[in-house]
Parts: C-alpha cells; structure tokens; sequence
C-alpha cells in the first residue's frame, strides 16, 4: 500500500516451528535496535507475532531478517501508517504461545483451514450454509464486526475451544461449513487448526484479517459495520486504514465511542462510561495525577511512561495476557 503518513506500522504474523526459540532473540532485537523500530515481537516454538512501527527502511530490515528465519519466508503482514509513532520502545519477548489458547496439540504451522482473499470473503459469509463467527473479544465486537457473523462473547482466545464446544455440540451428524476473521488473521487462523481437530472439515479463514479486508475493499461494495480495533494508540482504523473515531479509556483500557467521551462518566485518562462504578476514589486521583504527568510530559515534546505503560498492558491483550 502507499503510505502518506511517515510513520510505517506492520503487524505481522507467522505460525513456524522453531527448535530454539530462545536463541532467535538477540539477533531480532539487535536488527530491530538498528533499524530505529518501535513495537513488540512475540517469540514462541509455534512462530512469532506482533506490530512493529518505523521509517519505510527501517522496518523493511527488520522484516528481511524475519523472512529469513526457518518457515517465515511467507510471513504475513498488514501495513498500515501513522502520524506519529505509535510505540513507545522496542521489545522481543519469548513466549509458550505467539497467541494463546491453552490447547495442547494444535499445530496452526501443519494444519489450518483455507485462506479466503478478501475479495472472495463477501461471496463465502453470504452463502446460506455457511456459519460465521467472529474470533476476538467482546469489547473488540461490540466496536465493529462483519454483518450477520456470531459473536461467542469471549473476554479472552483462551475461552474460545470452550464456547466452541458448546455451540458445536448443536451440529448433529453433519457439521456446517464455518467461516472465522479476526483483526489480522493471527486468531482465526489458530482457531481453524482447533475446530478442524474437533472433527469439522469446511472451514475457512479471512487471509489478512479485517485490517486486509479493510484495506482492499471499497466502502460500497463491504459488509463491515462499525471500527476496526487495533492494539496501539490509534485504537481504531476504518475502510481504507483511515483512523477511527475511538480512543482509549485509561483507567480501564477499553475502546471509547465519541459518544462516550460525551458523558459525565467520561474523564480523560481517569474513567470512563464502562468503568466509572468500578473505581474507588483512591484510584481515580492516582490516575487523575497520571493525566496530569502526561499533560505536562505533552507540553515539553515528551512521551510519559504512564502512556507507554497501558500501551504495553493493551498490547497484552493481543498476545495472550488479561482480556485477549
């Protein structure tokens, strides 16, 4: 895609079977180090997971070298571009999962659904006898999903075999074909690996997730409804990558609409709607002097750690930890 923002942010993904995990780590973060990129990289046996950001060269490096790595030459990656960085610093971190589900034997890198293009994917979830499920979070599906698709309403990946089982266990003799998305592929990808071991042969995954969708689809022609959330400061992307109109709660971390950010309950960096009750009063000054730290910060041209701090918890979400 061409980018008119200066700032190029990859998300990117590959289920790969790494011997030595471990051992691929410093050579990643010293190429990532000098090539100036910003993010987080997640490293685990099945693969590695995640969204760097930089100038054009410097993440074109970092992706050679993880191309280059054993059973990354096709490595997927959505790129999008920002204003402004939206990291705070580089981190590679080793991992048991790249995205977790807490299911023993399940091997996205052997045996996964099949890929949908984009421009296929209207045809597919439109046909009659197909069932289609949206793989991500409840607070990332009430923002935006795809018309007509099930929501399990999973605060975490790790509750998604568990709901399956649930709604599979209404299939009878002949299980439907099943079409799954996620935000970047990386989720639906690993739960096609999951429902084809629990006996459903038809199953199918949106290759590049909603961000490739959103990417190539026009607006006419979508059967997106809603926002896109993304796991970094721009919160939410709409058809053609543009930003979205959410911004993020930092007391809780979850997307707010603008028509939250209208409320009383809303205080930016303190509470909001979905959280205001939840908050003792203690809570709401220590986050309300944050605020304050960051404004200031602002103002000197500076970035604050409170910022980075629930940039990298929302960024847990994503690959594993608390809501994902």
């Amino acid at each position: 895609m061409t980018h008119a923002l200066p700032v190029v942010v990859a998300a990117l993904y590959r289920f790969a079977s790494f011997d030595d995990h471990a051992a691929l780590r410093a050579p990643l973060e010293a190429v990532c180090r000098e090539a100036g990129t910003k993010g987080t990289l997640l490293l685990a046996p099945e693969g590695i997971n995640g969204t760097i950001a930089g100038t054009r060269e410097g993440v074109d490096r970092v992706l050679a070298h993880i191309r280059a790595l054993s059973g990354c030459a096709a490595l997927d990656v959505k790129e999008s571009d920002a204003a402004e960085m939206p990291f705070f610093r580089m981190k590679v971190r080793l991992k048991r999962e790249i995205v977790t589900m807490g299911v023993p034997g399940i091997d996205p890198a052997r045996d996964t659904g099949a890929y949908v293009d984009p421009e296929d994917w209207n045809a597919l979830i439109g046909a009659p006898d197909v069932v289609v499920i949206d793989t991500r979070n409840d607070y990332e599906v009430d923002i935006g999903t795809f018309s007509g698709a099930i929501n399990p309403q999973t605060a975490s990946f790790r509750d998604f075999p568990d709901w399956f089982d649930r709604l599979s266990s209404g299939f009878g003799d002949k299980p439907p074909r099943i079409a799954m998305f996620c935000t970047g592929g990386i989720r639906c990808e690993k739960a096609t690996a999951f429902v084809k071991a629990r006996g459903v042969e038809e199953v199918y995954h949106l290759k590049g997730g909603i961000l490739k969708y959103l990417e190539r689809v026009p607006p006419e022609e979508s059967l997106w409804e809603g926002e896109c959330f993304v796991f970094d400061q721009r919160v939410a992307l709409g058809h053609g990558l543009a930003p979205g109109s959410h911004a993020l709660c930092h007391g809780c971390r979850m997307p707010v609409s603008p028509a939250d950010r209208l409320s009383p309950l809303y205080v930016e960096g303190v509470t909001c709607p979905a959280c205001h009750e939840e908050r003792d009063e203690e809570s709401k000054a220590r986050f309300a002097e944050r605020q304050r730290q960051v404004e200031r910060a602002a103002l000197r041209g500076e970035q604050h750690i409170g910022r980075e701090q629930a940039q990298t918890a929302e960024y847990g979400r994503a690959s594993g930890g608390g809501r994902q």
